[in-house]
């Protein structure tokens, strides 16, 4: 009693029955995977946060010894009671004392920074928490840090024949526009420091007036101060009035009188008073040269390309209308250019995968079979695209790296599918029933082929700390495409199998030639024409991929079809037994 061998995939079985319905499948991915290419947000680096809060203190004039006392401790105290904390360090230098609390992978961040915060309100109101000379209580500063936040996007440097304060007003005019960007979380000003009032004091006029340094600190607190003069009633309404005492000149500052004893005394008696630039905290440079530099950071999540697009317009239009000609603007440290090449790589790989697949493939299943794989090379990619955007993902290095690598595995599925339906329906067995037990018998083989394939790199998600969370886009990434690979194979190859496939070419007649050569390089010309027109990348490259198609048709009709005939169905054919 022969064994029965015939074998079925329910699912495939279902995908070739039911051929419009996965006619609507595939319109739904190609319009979900374009429009999911076109708004996922491009960045450097994925939205990594860090499992840690920070509490800085600046506490002035006081050594690190007491700034250890009266603000490290108190607060490494209260921290120890929070619930999920993995480690507490600190660091107290002159002024200033900086605590980390450190959390357990699955702590919130924004409920351990309010954790924080009720923590740190504790401690401040105690009676030893130090005050400022002011009278202000020390405000320590509570925050987390976000990777993707912490790294500039763009330098813009603005150079010319105007003085360094000018160049300031000018980046500050930017600062003020460019912040106003949805995408866009701080523009810092670099290179150029704020003013100040310097009181140089003369220590021997001083000792010989006998004024002390809390004099001249009290004489210019009492006298730039602006107070409240009581409230007046206007027509019913209750009005508040003030006495503005505030300093705006700083010549202002020599008629001040710091003692009385014997004969007023005045500032400008005992101290020179100059208005200059704070001591510099940063510098900037271009090609060795000085320069007024904006540092622009974004948001987490946010498209950097749309964000350097929008600086670059406002720029543009505000030199056109506001700033003058003499000013120099230059764009340096362009994270979106590495970003876009990254992406254009991509997208640049798909296309040059789908046409070597065909070229390879098509010496051994022939030229319409070949088309089968390389089409599901650019449909498991946006379906990928798709998926990773529902779950949020931006197009970082690491997916793109995981995209790029997946392009060069997914293609093995769907040659497994297409050979062994290519191979039945070579020995005489008819096509929908070639497809259907060609996929029983491949299915649950790629199956398996891909799980052990994603248990290999599985590891790679349990990565711990920083770096875990930096390395998890990887192996997430290469699951979406191999498994978008599997469901494009095992429903999509299968059906078009079924439909289309052939063992035998059909020859290409010289008018066929001509007349498909005449449209495709027509469409092609006039898609090119318009994406130099209008600047859309797009339509320059699928007019280029049509010109490039009718040339490959004359080259397969006089080059490679004598070559693949002789490959496909003289050599690889085998005797055929007709299947009844």
């Amino acid at each position: 009693m022969s064994k029965n061998t015939y074998k079925e995939f329910s699912i495939s079985s279902w995908a070739i029955d039911n051929k419009m319905t996965v006619y609507v499948i595939i319109a739904i991915i190609l319009f979900l995977g374009v429009f999911s290419y076109y708004t996922m947000p491009r960045e450097s680096f994925p939205e990594i946060v860090e499992t840690k809060i920070y509490v800085s203190s600046i506490n002035p004039g006081n050594s690190a010894e007491d700034v250890e006392k009266f603000i490290t401790e108190p607060l490494e105290e209260e921290f120890n009671n929070i619930g999920g904390v993995r480690e507490i360090t600190s660091t107290t230098l002159q002024d200033y004392s900086m605590v980390i609390i450190e959390f357990e992978e699955d702590v919130a961040i924004p409920n351990a920074k309010q954790q924080v915060k009720d923590k740190v309100d504790q401690v401040k109101a105690e009676t030893t928490w130090p005050t400022l000379d002011n009278g202000a209580k020390v405000e320590p500063n509570v925050f987390d840090l976000n990777l993707s936040e912490e790294q500039p996007i763009l330098n813009i440097n603005l150079t010319g024949d105007y003085p360094v304060q000018q160049l300031k007003d000018y980046a500050e005019y930017l600062q003020d526009k460019i912040e106003l960007l949805a995408p866009i979380k701080e523009a810092t000003i670099r290179g150029v420091e704020d003013k100040e009032v310097e009181i140089g004091v003369d220590i021997y006029k001083m000792t010989a007036s006998k004024v002390s340094f809390n004099d001249i600190i009290n004489a210019v607190r009492g006298e730039n101060n602006t107070i409240s003069g009581g409230n007046v009633i206007s027509n019913g309404v209750e009005k508040n009035i003030r006495i503005l005492g505030e300093i705006e000149n700083p010549k202002e500052l020599e008629n001040i009188v710091v003692k009385r004893d014997g004969g007023n005394i005045f500032l400008k008696d005992i101290a020179s008073i100059k208005f200059k630039e704070e001591d510099p905290t940063t510098f900037a440079r271009e090609y060795n040269n000085p320069v007024v530099m904006l540092d622009v950071k974004k948001r987490a999540g946010k498209n950097m390309i749309e964000a350097v697009e929008n600086i670059k317009e406002i720029i543009e239009t505000e030199q056109e209308n506001y700033l003058p000609e003499g000013l120099h603007i230059s764009l340096t440290n362009d994270q979106s250019i590495k970003t876009q090449n990254q992406v254009d790589d991509l997208v640049n790989n798909i296309i040059f995968g789908v046409i070597l697949v065909v070229i390879v493939l098509m010496f051994f299943l022939g030229f319409r079979n070949a088309l089968f794989v390389g089409f599901a090379i650019p449909l498991s990619m946006l379906l990928s695209l798709f998926i990773l955007s529902s779950f949020g993902f931006t197009l970082n290095t690491m997916v793109l790296f995981g995209l790029v690598m997946g392009l060069g595995m997914l293609v093995d599925n769907g040659i497994v599918v297409v050979e062994n339906v290519y191979s039945l329906m070579s020995e005489g067995m008819p096509r929908k029933q070639a497809a259907k037990q060609g996929m029983g018998e491949i299915a649950w083989p790629i199956i398996a082929s891909t799980a052990t394939t994603l248990a290999a790199f599985f590891p790679l998600g349990l990565w711990p700390g920083l770096i875990g969370k930096f390395m998890i886009y990887f192996p997430i990434t290469l699951s979406v495409v191999l498994s978008s690979s599997l469901f494009v194979a095992l429903i999509i190859n299968s059906m078009l199998t079924s439909k289309f496939m052939e063992t035998e070419e059909e020859s290409l007649t010289k008018k066929k030639l001509v007349r498909w050569s005449l449209i495709l390089a027509g469409v092609g010309a006039i898609l090119l024409i318009a994406g130099f027109v209008l600047d859309v990348a797009g339509l320059r490259g699928i007019g280029n991929l049509s010109i490039l198609a009718a040339i490959m048709f004359w080259v397969y009709k006089y080059f490679l079809a004598g070559a693949v005939e002789s490959v496909s169905y003289t050599h690889l054919t085998l005797p055929t037994t007709p299947y009844v």
